[in-house]
């Protein structure tokens, strides 16, 4: 690992902004609880302060910046404590969401922290309590404080199933010296694909590799076998669909085109799982004037003449991919970027996808060239495609599978693991409590 050097103008402004700015730390936090955007109960965690007793022995430090990243990397948190059951990971996040998930999925070896605020002060007291003796940071969340502290302790750092997109390329050209200062900071970069790797190699990084991406290694997402069953009893035989983590306006797209297929799919049942079960309510509200719905946060499940079923709980989507065979993707039909699709694709599950997948574009190129997901070019094609693969059980079986596959490869995980192993090896314990 190269010694760090004298930090970059821009480097060097932004952390005497940063560090006027830390008085403020306290009341910016307390406007984000009252959006619901902290937890209260761990505030402290923001500024660095612990939230629990640091474990003997070494530490492997792994930050991610949301709900996607954290869930990309429970596989390799797995194979880490295969590896070196000697060490803990410590998993920071950003997000209420993501906490929740961690603290729901993380393995015995892990456990949770909410990210400190990128103030000189938040992050020395972060780093100078856990004294990780590896980072491993996730995707594209680049925070110059806590990667130049960390640089600068000699903390070996490594950036994996990494991804730039072209408007963030852009941004980093615009600022060579920090863009070389803080990805030279890396001893090794993941990158998810070529494209990536010749970014990051163009930005100043100094040893690329590309493993792949680690999202399409990802476990099937959880489910409660005695709620998926009470479903399937209650739906029966039903033709069912589903448009899974809709935005705002992507719930009347779905209610009209249960409209225009009920004629000829008699029992369709649509369910609907909002992005942000808060706005369950919202939606049912809306809909109800025209439709039969049941909202499930509210304890309703589908009734005999129900056409919309609003699933607006927090972390049962498993159990609604396992009930559909069709799952409708939504932040894709509005200028959103799209949501993962590779969640109902492990589950055996056909997509179907609006034009706006930016965010996730190399992964539906994947499921689409393997033949089970489908990019619709416009939102009117929505309720043609849906009734076509609803009236067809061959075919929508045949996609079905053909997801499944292309979602179940683990060679990035292995290769991921190949490229970490010298760093594991050479962890040390540096402190003990």
């Amino acid at each position: 690992m190269s010694a760090p050097g004298k930090p970059s103008r821009l480097l060097s402004a932004y952390r005497a902004a940063t560090g006027m700015a830390e008085p403020l730390a306290g009341s910016l936090l307390n406007r984000r609880l009252k959006r619901g955007k902290e937890d209260g109960d761990r505030l402290p965690e923001r500024l660095g302060r612990p939230g629990r007793v640091r474990p003997r022995g070494p530490i492997v430090w792994i930050h991610a910046a949301s709900v996607g990243e954290s869930l990309s990397v429970l596989p390799v948190i797995r194979e880490i404590g295969l590896a070196r059951p000697d060490a803990t990971v410590l998993v920071t996040t950003g997000t209420v969401t993501s906490s929740r998930l961690m603290g729901e999925r993380l393995p015995g070896n892990a456990f949770h922290q909410f990210v400190p605020l990128d103030t000189p002060g938040a992050v020395s007291a972060f780093l100078d309590y856990w004294k990780p003796s590896l980072a491993l940071w996730v995707e594209s969340e680049l925070w110059p404080n806590m990667l130049h502290e960390a640089h600068h302790r000699g903390i070996p750092l490594v950036l994996i199933n990494a991804r730039m997109s072209d408007k963030s390329f852009r941004g980093w050209q615009r600022a060579p010296a920090m863009a070389r200062e803080l990805i030279g900071s890396f001893s090794l970069c993941l990158a998810q694909d070529a494209d990536v790797a010749e970014k990051l190699s163009l930005l100043g990084a100094r040893h690329v590799e590309t493993p792949g991406n680690l999202k399409l290694v990802g476990d099937p997402l959880p489910f409660d076998a005695n709620v998926l069953g009470g479903l399937r009893s209650i739906i029966g035989g039903r033709p069912v669909w589903l448009l899974a983590s809709s935005h705002e306006g992507e719930e009347q797209l779905a209610a009209f085109t249960h409209r225009d297929l009920a004629a000829r799919l008699p029992g369709l049942l649509t369910i609907i799982v909002p992005r942000h079960p808060q706005r369950g309510p919202q939606v049912a509200q809306a809909l109800a004037p025209l439709f039969r719905v049941a909202r499930r946060a509210a304890g309703e499940v589908p009734a005999p003449d129900t056409e919309l079923y609003i699933a607006d709980t927090l972390g049962e989507l498993g159990i609604f991919y396992r009930l559909a065979p069709l799952a409708v993707i939504g932040g894709s039909f509005v200028p959103h970027g799209g949501q993962n699709p590779l969640e109902p694709a492990r589950l055996g599950v056909a997509v179907l996808s609006g034009p706006h997948i930016g965010n996730f574009r190399d992964i539906y190129r994947i499921l689409v060239e393997a033949g089970g997901a489908e990019v619709l070019a416009s939102n009117d094609l929505l309720t043609q495609k849906t009734g076509e693969l609803l009236s067809n059980e061959l075919e929508l079986s045949r996609r079905g599978q053909a997801a499944g596959k292309a979602a179940g490869t683990k060679q990035p995980l292995v290769r991921t693991m190949e490229l970490l192993a010298p760093y594991l090896r050479s962890l040390d314990a540096t402190a003990d409590a």
